[in-house]
């Protein structure tokens, strides 16, 4: 056997004690399944990650949309909001304290009474572990939002499993041979709800950001980026007033009124707007979000597209060759309705 297929063997081989150990830790399993039990598609746990960091970027009071206009100190914070946010949306238990005499380190949270840390990265595998924790779990977090792109798992400390740590804090990080296998994941690669602004070609983003009011650019923002889902982030960003929701509404030079006169309709995160935006085939707005899309009344040519009845008439979604025309008006709603 040559010296490379012995080399071969010998990783595939600690690779294999390693899955062996990751499938007998319990209590990793456990935390990571109930984690998925509040949440199965991830939906909550993405939702917090989009809030946290259109909360970092404050574009109401910043016109910020990208993480890399963050301050460093802003990206540094990020972990804390993080790990607040998703303490308040699953209602998880301040963990206790652990480490040695005069080295301890509070965990975060305690999860069917097993303490947990969390650590955020917006790096895949900068995630910074005190050695204090030595032994524990830690909810390894990242989040790319150039990516739309977010990671979630249960980590056993283990010092074989990390790096050094050379830092002033001696803080360790995971070994990156490690960071796929060493971590039970509970959602790998999943989809970060998008931040709209920053995926935009930048023509169509000035010409969004260069009107003069906030209730042009959220006019212009749901006439340009139609069947898409678009974030209140997004629209805080975009209208820069305390009052960015009202933008929206109906009213006179408001974006729903405005916008309806051309045809175009913004449905929002409420059941009889989704159920709207499935039949007829649009984008279908998740939890604060909102999507606009253009109609037609249905007619012969338009064959067997899918189809709603509004103001007793039937609508389809338009195509470029039918012309721009008053569209209907969407069911009202109040806010116990959203998703």
């Amino acid at each position: 056997m040559l010296p490379f297929d012995e080399d071969v063997t010998a990783q595939a081989a600690a690779r294999i004690a390693m899955q062996e150990a990751l499938e007998q830790d319990v209590e990793a399993k456990q935390v990571a399944e109930h984690i998925r039990s509040l949440d199965p598609d991830g939906n909550k746990f993405a939702g917090v990650l989009r809030d946290t960091i259109d909360q970092l970027l404050n574009g109401e009071v910043t016109g910020r949309y990208a993480w890399n206009q963050l301050f460093k100190t802003e990206k540094t914070h990020a972990g804390t909001l993080v790990e607040i946010n998703l303490q308040r949306e699953f209602k998880f238990p301040d963990g206790g304290d652990v480490g040695g005499v005069g080295h301890k380190h509070p965990m975060d949270y305690r999860i069917l009474g097993i303490d947990v840390d969390c650590k955020f990265s917006q790096t895949f595998g900068g995630w910074m572990i005190p050695p204090e924790a030595m032994g524990y779990l830690c909810l390894l977090v990242w989040a790319d939002d150039s990516k739309s792109k977010w990671s979630a798992g249960i980590f056993r400390v283990r010092r074989e499993w990390l790096n050094t740590g050379h830092n002033r804090d001696k803080k360790l990080t995971l070994k990156a041979e490690h960071r796929e296998d060493a971590v039970y994941w509970i959602w790998r690669d999943a989809q970060l709800p998008e931040n709209v602004l920053f995926h935009l070609s930048p023509a169509t983003r000035d010409a969004i950001l260069n009107k003069r009011s906030g209730q042009e650019r959220v006019v212009e923002l749901f006439s340009r980026v139609q069947n898409r889902r678009i974030g209140r982030g997004t629209v805080r960003t975009v209208a820069q007033q305390l009052d960015y929701m009202a933008r929206l509404r109906e009213g006179k030079y408001r974006a729903r009124t405005v916008l309806r006169e051309r045809g175009i309709l913004i449905a929002g995160p409420y059941d009889r707007h989704r159920e709207i935006a499935r039949h007829i085939g649009a984008e279908v707005p998740q939890r604060g979000e909102f999507v606009s899309f253009r109609v037609a009344e249905a007619m012969p040519h338009h064959g067997d597209r899918p189809r709603v009845e509004l103001e007793g008439r039937e609508w389809v979604l338009a195509t470029p060759d039918d012309p721009e025309r008053e569209g209907p008006r969407l069911p009202g709603v109040n806010r116990d309705e959203e998703a």
